[in-house]
């Protein structure tokens, strides 16, 4: 099948997609609404397929538009990343990093050391922490180049079906036990370990994880244990408030930077479960230069950290 669809048509879609709405896409692309409505019955016209649904409220991805989105995505990026390579070949390319992750002050650490430090004369980085499930969505779709995440006995089943099912790669960096992270004036902040049961009368603070909201998907390990009260929340900025100024906790792989550990308490958990934390990647894309940089900084920063038990060297 041969198609006459063009770059700018993907981007176009793309945009509509991602506003929810012609008329917000136009505005951000300064395309008047009759041409994005035109080039979206082009596409679809083309393709013999529906890409959106049309409603009085806006416009919705229809399941052949979630797909269209996913490839057309692949097309753009890989044109992109083919236009900086062999474009302009006179001048330095732009250096060129995503990463997306769930919620680790070391992967923001990392990833600030190696801007601070980049030599690139341009470069455009992008780090994403987000939810598990837009983790490997984005590194599947080559948004990012780069997930970070984790693995336990409870959750590993499903989500390294999900890797698979994704064509992607999971590479252990370290190992850790479960911490509660609780503030500095908490009733627990004295003690130094927990069990369970000592949490239970405390809410817990979790990541809100969307239509992916299964103990699996969570981004705190153990998440299927009883608790009474729970308050989900989006970015870290909320958690520490949280943490801050009310009596609930959260429990993670104990890994603090050094201005949470001014306010916040790192507790072991005595629980018989362990945190794999690692990255995903697709198996047959060479790391970048940048990637592979931003790799060792992950490295270099868990490596002497004393809440780690077992580290992952270089292969």
């Amino acid at each position: 099948m041969h198609t006459n669809i063009s770059l700018q048509q993907l981007r176009y879609i793309i945009e509509v997609a991602e506003c929810g709405s012609i008329n917000a896409a136009s505005q951000q692309l300064y395309v008047s609404q009759p041409t994005l409505s035109t080039t979206i019955k082009d596409t679809e016209q083309e393709l013999g397929i529906s890409i959106f649904n049309r409603t009085n409220r806006g416009i919705t991805l229809t399941n052949e538009g979630t797909e269209f989105i996913g490839y057309a995505r692949q097309i753009l990026q890989q044109f992109d990343l083919f236009e900086a390579r062999y474009s302009n070949s006179n001048s330095v390319a732009k250096g060129r990093l995503c990463v997306s992750s769930q919620h680790y002050a070391f992967c923001v650490h990392a990833f600030v050391d190696l801007a601070e430090e980049c030599d690139e004369e341009e470069y455009n980085f992008s780090l994403r922490e987000t939810r598990t499930a837009e983790v490997i969505d984005d590194v599947k779709e080559f948004r990012s180049e780069i997930g970070v995440l984790y693995l336990s006995e409870f959750n590993r089943k499903v989500l390294t079906k999900a890797f698979s099912d994704a064509g992607l790669t999971f590479t252990p960096l370290f190992e850790a036990h479960p911490h509660v992270f609780v503030g500095s004036n908490h009733p627990l902040a004295g003690r130094s370990s927990l069990k369970p049961e000592d949490l239970e009368e405390y809410p817990r603070y979790s990541f809100e994880q969307g239509s992916n909201n299964s103990f699996f998907f969570a981004e705190e390990p153990l998440s299927h244990l009883p608790h009474s009260q729970n308050i989900t929340y989006y970015d870290r900025g909320t958690l520490t408030i949280l943490l801050n100024r009310h009596n609930g906790y959260t429990i993670s792989t104990g890994v603090l930077s050094g201005e949470m550990g001014q306010s916040i308490c790192s507790i072991p958990l005595e629980v018989d479960e362990t945190m794999t934390v690692g990255y995903l990647y697709h198996a047959e894309r060479p790391f970048s230069p940048l990637a592979q940089r931003y790799i060792d900084k992950l490295r270099a920063y868990i490596e002497d950290n004393p809440t780690v038990t077992t580290y992952y060297p270089v292969d």
